[in-house]
């Protein structure tokens, strides 16, 4: 397309930033999505056929539930940092007056906006994040899956702080932003999971040694890292199993009880080793300091 704005359904596409290459893709899986949302709207009934695990991911309602929690009315304007295919942007809609995307990859973009095209209160911007010009403030921001990344778009010593005060600066005053990120010290990362964005046993655990890539952070490192933001209103989320198919959101106010129907952790897509039973693990702690602190990932709101 040579237009560089344009509409798609309802749904408005800014390609006017757009570097002309996505610095991000699944590969050809993409492609496959895109047709099926051009095509569809009978996602449920493609899902029950369907054998491959990332076009489940993509499209699985279950992956806007951990927008249930957040506190976003009608009159809320969104901006959503990362917005990927869409697997949240259409909760965030349902909720809100109107949802803002940025999202690096064209293509990704494309499957987004053909998949929500009947609504009208979305718009997506295809840029990177450092390149995206915005002059207007929002109610609430989200960050789903983002943070772990800013190394790749934020060009700075220290891109997971600079990135944050700058999203900040995007927050009107009385804003939440909302974080989703997997803890490095997840309890399925010490029973035997592969790290989440490396693939590698035990990698962020033992502190990514020689990886410079993705990395995410433990409950006390983001706490210390949301300080020294200046955020002095920080409230800790804990999606269960994780937050991609969140079957339960706990919080410091509602902790899961003993043998609350704990499930074994998966790596969805490969086999895992099974270092030691993890549910028996989870039923012997403390539900309170202990399980957050091995939570599988977190959702933190910021204020």
């Amino acid at each position: 397309m040579d237009v560089q704005k344009f509409q798609i359904g309802n749904v408005d596409l800014d390609l006017r930033q757009y570097s002309g290459s996505d610095q991000y893709s699944d590969g050809d899986i993409e492609e496959e999505l895109l047709k099926i949302v051009k095509e569809t709207e009978a996602y449920d009934v493609v899902l029950s056929k369907c054998e491959n695990f990332a076009i489940y991911y993509h499209l699985a309602k279950e992956r806007g539930f951990i927008a249930e929690v957040m506190n976003i009315s009608d009159r809320d304007e969104v901006l959503e940092i990362g917005a990927g295919c869409g697997a949240v942007t259409g909760a965030l809609a349902d909720r809100a007056k109107c949802v803002h995307c940025i999202d690096l990859s064209k293509r990704r973009s494309l499957i987004n906006a053909y998949r929500h095209k009947r609504y009208d209160n979305i718009s997506i911007q295809v840029c990177n994040y450092e390149d995206s010009v915005h002059t207007k403030k929002y109610d609430v921001i989200t960050l789903i899956g983002v943070l772990e990344y800013a190394c790749y778009y934020i060009h700075t010593k220290d891109p997971y702080a600079a990135f944050l005060m700058d999203v900040r600066k995007k927050l009107k005053e009385d804003g939440r932003i909302y974080i989703a990120i997997e803890n490095r010290l997840g309890l399925k990362y010490f029973s035997g999971c592969k790290e989440d964005h490396s693939g590698v046993e035990f990698d962020g655990i033992e502190g990514y040694i020689g990886q410079n890539k993705a990395r995410t952070f433990s409950y006390y490192e983001l706490n210390s890292l949301f300080r020294r933001c200046g955020f002095d209103q920080v409230e800790f989320y804990y999606p269960y199993p994780d937050y991609k198919f969140p079957s339960e959101i706990y919080s410091d106010e509602y902790y899961p009880s003993k043998g609350n129907g704990f499930v074994k952790s998966s790596n969805y897509i490969a086999a895992r080793r099974e270092c030691f039973d993890e549910i028996k693990f989870l039923n012997s702690l403390q539900m309170g300091d202990e399980f957050r602190i091995f939570s599988n990932s977190f959702l933190v709101c910021l204020r």
